[in-house]
């Protein structure tokens, strides 16, 4: 009973991959820009997501970007990334009450599962995502 739960649950996971690919969700161009009005949805609507709490004045920022970049292009159609500029955006900033940036929030199936702060190198934050996965 369980290992049939089990593959009944990931074959709908794999059917809403392939919605969100085809919507343009998990595009395999980068990372999305997410605002206020598009978080909850953003998270709500990808099983996996990992949103970058960023500011274009934030040097540590800037050298973390390339990173989320290149795992957004190669965990495309596994996990979602999103960029929140937190200047622009500051009442998301303040309910997961980010003090410094960048900050890196996982999660799973719209629920915050795990939080990164600072520019870590890709191998770190490539091991938090191995456990969203």
């Amino acid at each position: 009973m369980d290992e049939e739960l089990s593959r009944i649950r990931e074959r709908k996971l794999r059917e809403l991959e392939e919605r969100w690919l085809r919507r343009g969700e998990m595009s395999a161009s980068g990372p999305v820009e997410v605002t206020e009005e598009s978080f909850d949805r953003f998270i709500r609507e990808n099983p996996r997501a990992v949103v970058d709490f960023w500011a274009a004045w934030c040097p540590p920022c800037r050298i973390l970007s390339p990173v989320v970049e290149e795992l957004a292009r190669k965990y495309a159609g596994k996990v979602a990334f999103g960029k929140l500029n937190v200047d622009e955006n500051p009442s998301v900033a303040e309910r997961y009450g980010i003090m410094s940036i960048p900050t890196l929030l996982y999660f799973r199936e719209g629920k915050l599962v795990d939080e990164t702060v600072g520019a870590l190198p890709a191998g770190a934050i490539e091991e938090r995502i191995r456990k969203l996965l």
